[in-house]
């Protein structure tokens, strides 16, 4: 099956925070401690963002988010959920990934 892409097309490198929900680990696990993370990124449409992850993962495909690190190389993270936050400037998009893949 094909994964779905989240594509970040223009902007910074995402910044990757460690997340301090205790039930993300759950969702990652393996033989091996994952490095999981959350980032928060502007998106025009949050909701619409969301419900591509939800229709993914309801077909069992995987999500990831694609963009360029520092150095101009294309990166992937899986994502492992998502959701998403109104702001005054618009949607913020919040994606917890699993960095280590």
């Amino acid at each position: 099956m094909t994964p779905e892409k989240i594509t970040i097309i223009e902007g910074p490198t995402p910044t990757f925070e460690l997340a301090p929900e205790t039930w993300l680990p759950s969702l990652a696990e393996g033989p091996r401690h994952p490095l999981l993370a959350l980032t928060r990124l502007r998106t025009f449409n949050g909701p619409s963002m969301v419900e591509r992850c939800w229709k993914a993962w309801d077909q069992g495909r995987p999500v990831y988010l694609e963009y360029r690190e520092e150095d101009g190389l294309t990166a992937e993270a899986e994502i492992l959920a998502a959701r998403y936050a109104e702001v005054s400037e618009g949607h913020v998009l919040l994606l917890y990934v699993r960095l280590d893949n």
